[in-house]
């Protein structure tokens, strides 16, 4: 038996009130999940609700059994229609198709994503365009098989600015070739290490937005829970959000 995890971090900007970005989660037709990440541009309030908006519009389809690569295209022609081409998000729909036996990754995003697994880390670059802005906009649709021992990691462009501004450069593609998939760590302790070189590269304050979601498709024996003496799997969820109270 496999299972399924995932880890998201998502920090904003330096003095800013509030991210830009809008990451959810929604259980798919015929078994398996969907990770939505959407990214408009700037930050604040408004970008928020942009983003807010597509990843909206997004879930409402894949929840009445839309194909995601269909679904993407759809929220484009409903974003560029809306807003006549003035404004652009970019984004990514990651799948775990259990059906199929399938991940899946459709984007609009011109960040990459990376995929590590027992044959080494590899990046997925192909050109792709965010929604929004031209009226003939397809997303890049890349399908792997699902394995164990999978990682795959995904993010807003703002990741690969990380220390720019001070000519330092994340050197994700050599940071995340350490990674050993064999090792079976959970993605939560990838995704706070990219976060936290983020935030070293950027002098302690984050200059954009920054969004990172990492899949792990990693065996689940381990996890059976003894249930009336039967072994039953057992989901989980586990969120951190830290505000402040008024």
């Amino acid at each position: 038996m496999l299972e399924i995890c995932v880890a998201v971090a998502k920090a904003g900007r330096h003095a800013a009130a509030e991210s830009g970005d809008t990451l959810e989660i929604i259980e798919i037709p015929g078994g398996g999940f969907s990770f939505v990440l959407v990214s408009s541009e700037g930050s604040g309030r408004g970008a928020k609700t942009l983003s807010d908006l597509v990843a909206s519009r997004v879930l409402l389809l894949l929840k009445d059994g839309a194909r995601d690569s269909a679904v993407a295209q759809t929220v484009h022609d409903y974003l560029y229609t809306y807003r006549m081409g003035q404004v652009a998000a970019t984004l990514n729909i990651l799948s775990v198709d259990v059906s199929s036996g399938q991940i899946r990754m459709v984007r609009n995003n011109p960040a990459p994503f990376f995929v590590i697994d027992r044959s080494g880390t590899h990046m997925y670059q192909d050109e792709a365009q965010p929604i929004g802005l031209h009226a003939h906009t397809s997303p890049v649709v890349t399908s792997l098989p699902i394995a164990a021992y999978t990682y795959v990691v995904m993010f807003t462009a703002s990741l690969l600015q990380a220390g720019a501004h001070q000519g330092r450069d994340m050197e994700l593609p050599n940071y995340l070739a350490g990674w050993v998939a064999d090792d079976g760590r959970l993605p939560d302790e990838l995704t706070e290490l990219l976060l936290q070189r983020a935030m070293l590269l950027d002098g302690g304050e984050i200059q954009h937005d920054i969004s990172i979601a990492t899949l792990a498709i990693l065996p689940a024996a381990h996890r059976l829970e003894q249930h009336e003496g039967m072994a039953a799997p057992v989901r989980r969820f586990y969120l951190s959000v830290p505000f402040e109270h008024l």
